[in-house]
């Protein structure tokens, strides 16, 4: 079985990034074929040798502003040539489901969500976008033309797996197409697990404003309690300049430090909505309970009074309502750890092989 592996684009690390890493280790011989790869951000995630770019690539600002590149890069996905490949395993937010392949190739998506801006947030997308106001005023037509290749992107993908029930029925509700449930790989097995002595929540990731971290920076705030923000983003300069001395910005750690952080913490605040939401196993990995806005992935992998609670308004009044409330010592570190191992790499990497082995067997017959 000779298999390829397909990416957006490598320019960030994140959540999908983490994901491909695993699927890397599981086919070390594949290559990963990507819109558009910077090493510097990405070393040492990926063997630079296996990274296939498209021609994207050689335009000198591809890297730092690809965004600009966005009507070309279905024109880009389509060009690589994968005619050689049995099975194509493509990690996908937006372009990479849109690949074309040969008739005898089985082509898998793990979809992480289909096209934000495309579907779910294209509004606020246009609104929330710095750019001239002609860029602006373009945008629209431009998103609803990539809307219609999008639609007709997904219909070349043979199956999907989804990485969250919330993922699973957007991708029926615009795609209309049905997929299986894997969530993403979290390192669970080899966590730290704490008790919680630190004396201070904590919260974080990459610093957006979608990540509702203001509510929280407001509620502590006004709380004097400690709190530790760890990751860096847009958000950033906002979100400090209005912060008391009794919250901290760690930045980008290390992922020991990070373990440390998430075991020492009360609990760990997540204030977003998620299609699934890795900063919340991670902290659950570490023994420590979740306070998490029920949405999203939060509802499928915290489990209220046992892993964690709800905030079911996201607002600072509601939020330091909780917090005042929140009693640690009726949480169990270990018993959090265990729940959180059916989320560890172990599993993921059991159901993808034997996912792509089933697919594959039933192309050859």
């Amino acid at each position: 079985m000779k298999i390829a592996l397909i990416h957006d684009h490598l320019i960030q690390s994140g959540g999908a990034e983490r994901v491909l890493k695993v699927m890397s280790e599981l086919y070390p011989e594949a290559p990963i074929y990507t819109l558009v790869y910077d090493s510097s951000r990405l070393h040492p995630l990926f063997d630079k040798s296996r990274v296939r770019t498209s021609f994207l690539q050689h335009i000198p600002f591809s890297t730092k502003n690809y965004q600009w590149l966005l009507p070309l890069m279905p024109l880009a996905t389509e060009s690589y040539d994968l005619s050689e490949f049995d099975v194509i395993l493509s990690s996908s937010s937006a372009f990479s489901k849109g690949i074309i392949t040969r008739p005898g190739t089985t082509h898998i998506c793990y979809c992480h969500t289909p096209t934000r801006y495309l579907w779910m947030d294209t509004h606020s997308y246009v609104n929330e976008i710095r750019q001239p106001r002609i860029v602006k005023a373009v945008l629209p037509l431009m998103l609803s033309r990539m809307r219609i290749w999008d639609r007709l992107a997904a219909e070349r993908v043979d199956s999907f797996i989804a990485n969250s029930l919330t993922v699973q029925k957007r991708i029926q509700k615009y795609y209309n197409r049905g997929s299986e449930i894997i969530h993403p790989p979290v390192s669970v097995a080899q966590s730290y697990v704490g008790k919680g002595e630190g004396s201070y929540y904590l919260a974080g990731g990459r610093l957006v404003s979608y990540k509702r971290l203001d509510i929280v920076v407001e509620a502590f705030n006004r709380l004097g309690i400690a709190l530790k923000l760890f990751g860096t983003g847009p958000a950033y300069s906002q979100l400090a300049s209005s912060t008391k001395k009794n919250i901290e910005f760690v930045g980008n750690v290390s992922d020991a430090d990070l373990q440390k952080l998430y075991g020492n913490c009360i609990a760990y605040i997540h204030p977003q909505e998620e299609d699934f939401g890795i900063t919340a196993i991670e902290a659950m990995a570490a023994g420590r309970p979740v306070i998490a806005y029920a949405g999203g992935g939060a509802l499928e992998t915290i489990q209220g009074g046992i892993t964690g609670q709800f905030l079911y308004d996201q607002d600072y009044a509601a939020l330091i309502d909780l917090v005042l409330h929140f009693k640690p010592e009726m949480y169990h570190p270990h018993a959090i750890h265990e729940y959180a191992m059916q989320f560890d790499i172990s599993v993921f990497k059991e159901k993808i092989l034997q996912y792509v082995r089933i697919a594959f067997e039933r192309i050859r017959k």
